[in-house]
């Protein structure tokens, strides 16, 4: 509570141990009663109350109103007390469990969805949270098509969904029921690329893996059924690095508080999580009632004047709070017209088990900011996309030596020249194709079975990938160096037929024409050619049969089938062309220059160029993840996939149809004997 102090213009916190033993004493409203109360009836006077849990706040706030007292929670989130008429003068640094629906209702509109369907726990804080829902969907143009709800049982529920097809479903219920909820909606499949879940985001980060006696799933059962659903969670500690009003980070405040429990476990600390709301508070009510002080000078009025009959100072202490507007460790601290406090969301989605931030949404600035750009490119293996950039800059620098000839250096030196030429082509190739070919090859691997279940019974482990790549360098480097240890390259001079100069010297000019070279130069270049040829008409093959593969694991696979038939190309036409052009220095050197220029910058532009989009235009991301979300229905949107689909849902109606035909052919049978006149009768 709030007492009255000495006579200044600032004012400082008076807790007593029994106020705040109440409020965070079970939440009980009864023991909150008598000792209210106590606290009204006794000295000094009291200006503002702070109540903690729901409980408590609604009996408190319902009360205050008739002492003139300003009332500020700290850990309230229920959205009945956003009742203006009911509460008048309470405030809560808690955001309201209604705060998701703004978050919702962006994602809403964000991905194009007109109709939803919610299944709630028969709760009144879920009720009231379903019913600001539904007035907020209905205003953007949203239906809600269906709405169930359940007691202690939702086996019913999720059966209707079911059975009304629904896809965007909004989940309102404690993290118990929720496992009921999600074993049942395993059941019934209810779950898969076809689906979007949307639940709270306070529950344990491992809640699907607990055993629960309640249910009879396996946790591999709910792991498959809660995949990749979205979570929205009250973001309680400042995300940014920046001081506020207490000229502290969120870190700073973190670090004093975790000094303060002297090694205590947070997550045994009761209200560890709502700190950062309570220390807002206070600091939101010290500004308020400094913010007072001019206006009653003004009018010849105190805070020490104040009593339990004195509206006027409340009613200043009030336009202070609602006026409020700070940094705090919590995040920016503003209050909206019901007196809840407006928070940042952050939304999260559960992807292999586990969950991932994909964004924040600031209901006061109406700002939705995505982590999606970095889940896009984590997702396109990044490094194996790094080994692509370096094997391109190794193969553009090649260029260098390939131009160099006795005019720059010393004939001695040259066979330098010619290993540097080998070593950085032989490599660079190795680091460039091959990561993009390892992609390639494990996506055709995981992902072309016929086998539905394939991509989950062998996940992707990223150590196969570089095992593949450290196969293709090792390969290349073994060769060179057995290569450059038996026939080492070396220098040779090609003699041309000699010339008169244009001038009458009484001289002829022999032209000669440096080479590197080998004793058996064409028996190694046919074994280099021979295996590299393999792997690019290899690449193409396996690019063309996962043209129409959607995998979430590898998503820039279709972009390295295109840089892939781009290298394969250039380097099946350079090769022959640059051996016939051998004795040609100049056309030999722009042509094979151009297609190591070609090659590699296309590589990079078609890599690269989308990534740098995405991360340019920040949040913009149009991974075929976020193409599910959209639609609300498979990620796979090729006609191939959506054509097999068909063929078995087709095959599956057959099926019934021909059982429906031979169930009728024998009541028919049935019939006729029955209308048989029986002999004797």
């Amino acid at each position: 509570h709030w007492t009255k102090t000495s006579s200044t213009s600032h004012y400082h916190v008076v807790a007593s141990n029994h106020v705040s033993h109440s409020i965070s004493h079970s939440c009980d409203p009864g023991e909150a009663t008598k000792l209210l109360y106590d606290l009204l009836y006794t000295e000094p006077i009291k200006i503002v109350l702070m109540p903690g849990c729901s409980g408590v706040s609604t009996l408190v706030a319902e009360a205050a109103r008739m002492w003139n007292l300003i009332v500020l929670s700290y850990g309230s989130s229920s959205p009945a007390l956003s009742n203006r008429q009911r509460f008048p003068t309470f405030f809560r640094t808690h955001p309201s469990a209604t705060l998701h629906n703004p978050t919702r209702v962006r994602l809403f509109q964000k991905w194009k969805w007109t109709r939803i369907a919610t299944i709630q726990q028969t709760t009144e804080v879920f009720t009231s949270t379903l019913d600001d829902l539904e007035q907020r969907v209905k205003e953007a143009g949203i239906e809600i098509s269906v709405r169930q709800s359940f007691l202690t049982d939702p086996a019913v529920a999720v059966k209707n969904l079911k059975r009304q097809d629904a896809r965007i479903i909004v989940g309102l219920f404690y993290e118990t029921e929720a496992r009921k909820v999600f074993c049942e909606v395993y059941k019934e499949k209810l779950y898969g690329k076809k689906y979007v879940w949307f639940l709270i985001g306070w529950y344990a980060d491992n809640w699907f893996k607990i055993k629960d006696p309640a249910i009879n799933c396996t946790a591999e059962n709910m792991a498959e059924a809660v995949e990749g659903h979205v979570t929205t969670e009250i973001v309680m500690l400042n995300p940014e690095t920046v001081r506020g009003v207490s000229n502290m980070t969120s870190q700073d405040f973190l670090a004093a508080l975790m000094s303060r429990l002297g090694g205590k476990n947070p997550e045994e600390t009761g209200g560890f999580q709502e700190a950062p709301l309570a220390y807002d508070a206070v600091w939101a009510l010290a500004l308020a009632l400094n913010k007072t002080v001019a206006p009653l000078k003004a009018r010849g009025r105190r805070l020490e004047d104040f009593n339990y009959n004195n509206h006027d100072i409340t009613s200043e202490i009030y336009r202070a709070l609602n006026t409020s507007s700070f940094e705090g460790v919590s995040g920016q601290v503003v209050f909206d017209a019901q007196g809840s406090r407006m928070a940042m969301t952050l939304i999260e989605q559960l992807q292999g088990g586990s969950y991932k931030k994909i964004g924040y949404y600031d209901s006061s600035q109406k700002n939705l900011s995505w982590f999606g750009n970095d889940v896009y490119i984590q997702n396109s293996q990044p490094y194996l996309n790094n080994m692509t950039a370096v094997g391109c800059m190794m193969a553009l620098a090649a260029v260098f030596p390939l131009g160099i000839d006795g005019h720059h250096v010393h004939r001695s030196q040259f066979p330098v020249v010619c290993q540097f030429r080998l070593w950085l082509l032989g490599l660079g190739f190795s680091l460039a194709y091959g990561s993009m070919f390892t992609k390639i090859w494990w996506v055709h691997t995981l992902f072309t079975k016929k086998d539905e279940k394939k991509e989950k019974k062998k996940p992707l482990e990223p150590w196969k990938l570089y095992a593949t790549v450290g196969v293709l360098l090792g390969i290349d480097f073994l060769s060179l160096v057995i290569w450059q240890g038996v026939d080492p390259l070396h220098i040779t001079v090609e003699k041309f037929t000699k010339e008169a100069p244009k001038k009458d010297l009484d001289v002829l000019v022999q032209p000669l024409l440096e080479h590197c070279s080998s004793e058996k130069m064409n028996t190694w270049l046919g074994v280099v050619y021979g295996y590299k040829g393999l792997l690019l008409l290899l690449g193409i093959f396996l690019a063309y049969e996962t043209k129409s593969v959607s995998t979430e694991k590898i998503n820039d696979h279709r972009a390295v089938g295109m840089a892939i038939y781009n290298v394969a190309v250039l380097c099946l036409i350079t090769a022959p062309v640059t051996m016939i052009l051998s004795s040609q220095q100049d056309a030999s050197f722009a042509f094979a220059s151009l297609a190591i220029v070609f090659s590699a910058y296309i590589t990079l532009v078609v890599l690269f160029v989308p990534k740098m989009r995405r991360l340019i235009t920040r949040g913009e991301w149009q991974s075929e993840q976020q193409d599910t979300l959209k639609t609300g229905s498979s990620t796979n949107n090729n006609d191939e996939e959506k054509s097999r689909q068909l063929e078995r849902e087709n095959r599956e109606l057959q099926k019934i149809i021909q059982e429906v035909k031979t169930n009728s052919s024998a009541l028919d049978r049935t019939l006729e004997c029955s209308l048989i006149p029986q002999e004797g009768v």
